[in-house]
């Protein structure tokens, strides 16, 4: 493709059937031009359209940019409800990348979401779960009303700021409730390390299919990392 700007680019995109060949490499284009300084603002031209397949390139293209996708981040709660759930999806990695104290009701959003129905937003919640900082966490949990979710994020905090409680991870994977599954495998998760992988072995048994695949991934990672 030849050299475009990125004001031609964004308009190849939004113009092009999400399956044209020509939209892959115009999304990896505009990528390169967001690093080296086209305004990150100007993807709003992708995420505000009525096509959700543009929409999805647009929040793909903000994951990418990691940090430098900050200056979007009060669209973040409207992407994360977005009819189409693979912007959500994307959304949720701009929060674990940008988000601080400040951010605590959108972090909240991103933890209510660990109820949604689409089990690829549940995987990125876990994974935003494992991932997140005690600050990102408190923040969510401060802006949660009071509830299950709410006692959750605020036992996973525990988790990571006091003495774990091993035995209340493992009974945690093998409640009746999918939520507190899944913050127990986060738990797991973010205590394991090349060393000592046995709460994690622990959730890639689990019964739930969700919790042992993820954590079944996350074991494989910690195995080469220890070899």
């Amino acid at each position: 493709m030849e050299a475009r700007t990125g004001d031609a680019l964004i308009e190849l995109i939004r113009t092009h059937p999400a399956d044209d060949d020509i939209v892959g490499p115009a999304a990896g284009d505009l990528l390169g031009e967001l690093r080296a300084g086209y305004p990150v603002e100007n993807l709003g031209r992708l995420l505000h359209g009525e096509d959700e397949a543009v929409a999805g390139t647009g929040a793909w293209l903000l994951a990418e940019l990691a940090e430098l996708a900050a200056p979007m981040m009060d669209e973040i709660p409207a992407l994360l409800s977005h009819r189409n759930r693979i912007v959500g999806y994307y959304a949720i990695a701009v929060v674990l990348e940008n988000a601080g104290e400040r951010h605590g009701p959108v972090i909240a959003q991103v933890l209510a979401l660990s109820r949604d129905p689409e089990s690829a937003i549940r995987w990125k919640v876990l994974e935003f779960l494992t991932e997140a900082s005690v600050e990102q966490l408190e923040a969510g949990a401060s802006c949660l009303p009071p509830g299950r979710l709410r006692d959750l994020t605020e036992w996973l905090v525990l988790q990571e700021d006091e003495e774990p409680d091993a035995s209340g991870i493992i009974t945690r994977l093998a409640d009746g409730d999918p939520v507190t599954r899944l913050f127990a495998a986060a738990a797991a998760t973010s205590l394991s390390g090349p060393d000592d992988m046995g709460l994690l072995e622990h959730a890639a048994g689990a019964g739930d299919e969700e919790i042992r695949s993820f954590a079944g991934e996350r074991l494989s990672e910690l195995r080469e990392q220890s070899t």
